[in-house]
């Protein structure tokens, strides 16, 4: 233990004698070090006296360099100070701007926003809607097409019975009509109402199918001579109860059937004012005007390219002719050929080798309205002869006859299906040669328009008329006959007597015809007169005639209407073979 404490004191000794001489030896390290920076800080004091007296002048030595500049900085500083508050105010007043349209752009975006919805919530609702449309549309095509069947099969069922009807009423139906007492009648002193069932005079309707006449003569004992037709009007019956009767024709014609209508009568029984109307030497009005009197052919001119129009699918090509018979000739009042004389071209009549008729050389031309079809009567009205008399102050001195063709297109041409008829044997063999020139007119000296050969096909058509309507089906005669008169009553004299003659030698020559057409006889005198050779087709022919005969009521003309009315009587006594009809492809 001693020797252990003897050698730890030795080092300790020996470790404070190494920490003494490290310490003093750290204290004059401190003292070296002290003494270099008493050097250093010397050496900085005078660094510093040297640099800041240096400094100070070049300090000077600059400002008074930049003196002269001072000035312009201050005012350059101002200007610009004054820029920068001025662009400041603008970007408040740009911002300020900005904000109110941005928010009046946000305004207008919520309402276009709002408004795309809105018309799009339209646009599903009427997308449904038409979904619903188009499902309704396809019920009604359906439905139209089941009522168009039934139409198709309503409209056969309607051409049978009416078929069946004409069978039954005839080929030939002869209505009459009364006219009302004039003021150029004796026996109109007392004025009778137009509406009035009573005629006033001496002819009467008994009713509906029945007509009184009262003959009583000077001297002999009254006899009442009654006679009875398919329909009689009274004078309060109106154009339109007469064209009502005469309208179903019309659907028999665009059938194919070929129809005839004609006025009958003496001077002054109102023929003109059945088949024209009040104003019969000018144009035609249409019926669509306000007025009630219009006659029969512009009624059956609207009516005609009425159905016309209801049944597309036949587009048939309709032509017009309108020729006169003036002193037992035929003038062509529609031509324009260049040897046209103040009443038309003269024309003639030939036969067929199918055994009908032909007008040579005659005008046809084509209509596709009534306006238009108006337009052509009108223009041949122009031309008919006229002459005042004691009995009609506008006596028509000639026979009228419009004929209407129905005919398929030029591009639908085909051969006809109706089955040809033998027409009755005339007076002269069917058979002819062509027409060659025909002789010079009296009245122009020019030669006539030469006929068309006889194989020309279709009723009087020649084959420019032929090329423009192709083959023709059915034909359509409105005939405004001349009226029958007295010489002695009518108190003409001259060529006006000529034309008398020739209209009363003529409307004999028709009755003649329907007294051998009723009797049966194996010959018909049709060539006796331009009048019932032009007709030839519609008298003995397939044709469904329809004759109107006009009366006057008046004591004076008792024995013109007793003759009226047989001729009516002999017509109704003829009896033909049901025609069948021309079908329109």
């Amino acid at each position: 233990m001693p020797v252990r404490s003897s050698r730890w004191g030795c080092f300790w000794e020996l470790r404070a004698r190494q920490l003494q001489r490290q310490l003093q030896a750290k204290e004059e390290r401190i003292v070296e070090l002290e003494t270099e920076n008493a050097l250093l800080h010397l050496k900085l004091a005078e660094s510093w006296k040297v640099t800041g007296r240096d400094r100070r002048a070049e300090t000077h030595a600059l400002l008074r360099e930049q003196m002269p500049w001072r000035g312009h900085s201050l005012s350059a500083l101002t200007r610009l100070c004054l820029a920068a508050q001025k662009l400041k105010r603008e970007m408040e007043a740009l911002r300020s701007s900005s904000r109110g349209l941005l928010q009046s752009y946000r305004e207008e975006y919520r309402d276009c926003l709002s408004e795309i919805v809105q018309a799009v919530q339209t646009a599903q609702l009427h997308c449904e809607a038409l979904l619903a449309c188009s499902a309704e549309a396809g019920r009604l095509e359906q439905s139209l097409r089941d009522v168009t069947e039934r139409w198709q099969r309503e409209l056969r069922e309607r051409r049978r019975l009416q078929d069946a009807l004409a069978e039954l009423k005839g080929n030939i139906r002869v209505h009459c009509r009364i006219r009302p007492l004039l003021p150029f009648d004796d026996e109109a002193q007392e004025p009778v109402s137009p509406d009035s069932s009573v005629s006033g005079g001496v002819v009467h309707a008994v009713d509906d199918e029945t007509v009184l006449v009262e003959c009583n003569r000077p001297g002999h004992a009254l006899i009442n001579k009654t006679y009875t037709f398919e329909r009689v009007y009274g004078p309060a019956e109106s154009q339109r109860a007469v064209f009502e009767d005469v309208c179903p024709l019309l659907t028999s014609f665009l059938d194919g059937y070929n129809v005839c209508i004609m006025a009958y009568g003496q001077t002054g029984s109102r023929k003109s004012f059945t088949m024209l109307g009040p104003h019969c030497q000018e144009e035609p009005a249409l019926p669509s005007e306000p007025r009630g009197d219009t006659g029969i052919i512009p009624r059956a001119a609207a009516e005609l390219f009425r159905l016309i129009s209801e049944d597309p699918s036949r587009s048939p090509e309709v032509g017009v002719s309108v020729v006169e018979i003036y002193n037992n000739d035929i003038f062509d009042l529609l031509a324009n050929d260049g040897c046209r004389a103040a009443s038309g071209a003269k024309r003639q009549v030939l036969p067929t080798q199918q055994g009908k008729t032909v007008v040579c050389g005659l005008t046809y031309q084509s209509v596709r309205s009534a306006a238009q079809f108006l337009m052509l009567v009108g223009r041949g009205l122009k031309l008919r002869a006229k002459q005042p008399t004691s009995v009609h102050a506008e006596s028509s001195r000639s026979h009228l006859v419009i004929t209407v063709t129905l005919a398929t297109a030029t591009s639908r041409r085909g051969p006809s299906r109706r089955p040809s008829t033998p027409a009755p044997r005339s007076d002269r063999s069917a058979s002819a040669e062509p027409c060659q020139p025909g002789p010079r007119s009296p009245a122009t000296g020019r030669r006539q328009s030469p006929p068309v050969p006889l194989r020309t096909r279709g009723h009087g058509l020649g084959r420019a008329a032929q090329d423009r309507l192709g083959q023709v089906r059915a034909t359509l005669q409105l005939v405004d006959l001349a009226g029958s008169e007295c010489a002695g009553v009518s108190g003409v004299t001259g060529p006006a007597l000529r034309e008398t003659s020739c209209i009363n030698r003529s409307l004999a020559a028709l009755s003649d015809v329907l007294g051998a057409l009723a009797e049966g006889r194996g010959h018909i005198p049709y060539r006796n007169s331009r009048l019932t050779h032009l007709l030839q087709d519609a008298l003995g022919g397939d044709a469904k005639l329809q004759v109107i005969v006009c009366v006057s009521p008046g004591q004076k003309h008792v024995a013109e209407t007793l003759q009226s009315l047989g001729f009516g009587a002999r017509a109704r006594q003829v009896e033909r073979g049901h025609p069948a009809p021309r079908k329109l492809r």
